[in-house]
């Protein structure tokens, strides 16, 4: 007896268990053929078998043609990074996918290259080769013409659109669309103009005074601060600071630019401080302030003999709660991290060198004091003013890299006077 019920396969599956074995055997030839052929293949995600595959309502997975159209097979090929791939009937591979960007002046594909190897060519200009803002090969610095600076594309790039051809610059992506925004970036071609350099309004009025240059390039000035002054205003009104002093010095040689300071260091303490001409080299020097990749090399007069030739100071700093301008080692203060070496011993004194990890203010006078060790001078911290009327503490080098190229710079200030005073008195008694 031959029962036909028209449910739906899972329901028929449950319901034929209750029959009889010769009504179960009819019943389950009717779910053979409702999984069979189409519905099964469609339930996996096939194709719909041909031929007599379907005729007899299996699917057979081995041998040649199997679950393809017309009886050949698929082919998978391996590309060189050994993953396999499908060989399509037709259209670009991912790879050329990728390469292309889409003119859309003349609707023409341009596939992007770079221009060479991960170093870039500013390896070629002596730089260390870094890469733009998105890892991408670096475009070689081009020439500077007053505001702007043109550089010289690759056929790879010419004619590729902003988008494109920013990810092989070191602007930050804010900097590019503020100039595409204000026509401070213009394509010709195989000409890029980048207005860089643009005239500013002053932002501090001049104070003439004799400014040390150590270094000046289009992208930074670095300035040997003397002791006495500060490196800008503390208080409203104020003048007479190293920013009046370097914008004096951007109009006497027909700058129009803004006083853009990267770091700051005490005001009897001397040494180079460095200075952004522009605003991309100030987020460049901002940001190499933030990952610690600008280096300051200092040299103090401390009281006492340090014991070892070097040492490390581990100590959070915070704010003197007593003491409005002092600091000082508190659990509760900010990580501050000072190495030290010993240059030269004298009967009561040692001249140390330090590398700071951070840059907290006061940091190195308040480790060398936590120690034991207060600088020669430093009547704030304990320091006795016998030998120097100041603080012994001298910037002798900084470190930075250039903006575009990342080349690594330096520029090494020497001793000021009273400082080498204070160490022929040491070394004849």
């Amino acid at each position: 007896m031959r029962i036909t019920l028209t449910l739906r396969w899972r329901s028929r599956i449950l319901i034929g268990k209750a029959l009889p074995r010769t009504a179960r055997r009819h019943w389950n030839r009717g779910n053979d053929r409702l999984m069979s052929g189409a519905g099964r293949n469609r339930q996996r995600g096939g194709q719909k078998p041909s031929g007599s595959q379907e005729k007899h309502g299996r699917r057979d997975r081995g041998g040649p043609g199997a679950g393809t159209k017309g009886g050949s097979p698929k082919r998978y090929e391996k590309n060189g990074s050994g993953v396999g791939r499908r060989n399509e009937r037709a259209g670009r591979s991912d790879q050329d996918k990728r390469g292309e960007l889409r003119d859309r002046g003349n609707g023409r594909a341009t596939p992007i290259r770079g221009s060479g190897s991960s170093k870039g060519a500013a390896e070629s200009r002596g730089g260390k080769g870094v890469s733009g803002v998105n890892s991408y090969p670096l475009l070689p610095m081009g020439r500077i013409k007053g505001e702007w600076m043109d550089i010289r594309l690759p056929d790879d790039l010419a004619g590729a659109p902003m988008s494109a051809i920013g990810k092989h610059l070191p602007l930050q992506p804010k900097l590019v669309t503020r100039l595409a925004q204000n026509r401070g970036c213009l394509v010709q071609g195989s000409n890029l103009r980048l207005h860089l350099f643009p005239r500013e309004t002053r932002d501090y009025p001049s104070d003439w005074m004799e400014l040390n240059i150590l270094y000046e390039d289009e992208f930074t000035l670095v300035v040997n601060k003397p002791a006495g002054i500060e490196v800008h205003p503390s208080e409203k009104g104020q003048r007479k600071t190293l920013a009046h002093a370097v914008a004096a010095y951007y109009e006497m040689t027909g700058k129009d630019l803004r006083v853009r300071h990267v770091h700051r260091i005490d005001k009897d303490t001397t040494g180079p401080v460095l200075y952004a001409k522009n605003e991309f080299a100030h987020y460049q020097y901002d940001k190499g302030m933030r990952e610690k990749s600008i280096g300051r090399v200092y040299l103090a007069l401390v009281e006492g003999n340090v014991e070892g030739d070097k040492g490390r100071i581990d100590k959070p700093i915070g704010q003197d709660r007593h003491h409005s301008t002092r600091r000082r080692v508190s659990e509760t203060g900010d990580p501050a991290v000072t190495h030290y070496e010993v240059v030269e011993r004298f009967a009561d004194h040692t001249l140390v060198r330090l590398h700071l990890e951070t840059g907290r203010t006061h940091q190195i006078r308040v480790h060398m004091a936590a120690i034991n060790h207060p600088l020669a001078g430093d009547g704030l911290y304990g320091g006795k003013r016998g030998i120097i009327a100041r603080q012994a503490l001298h910037g002798e080098r900084l470190i930075w890299h250039h903006p575009w190229t990342g080349e690594k710079q330096s520029a090494v200030a020497p001793l000021p006077d009273d400082f080498l005073q204070a160490l022929n008195k040491l070394r004849i008694q």
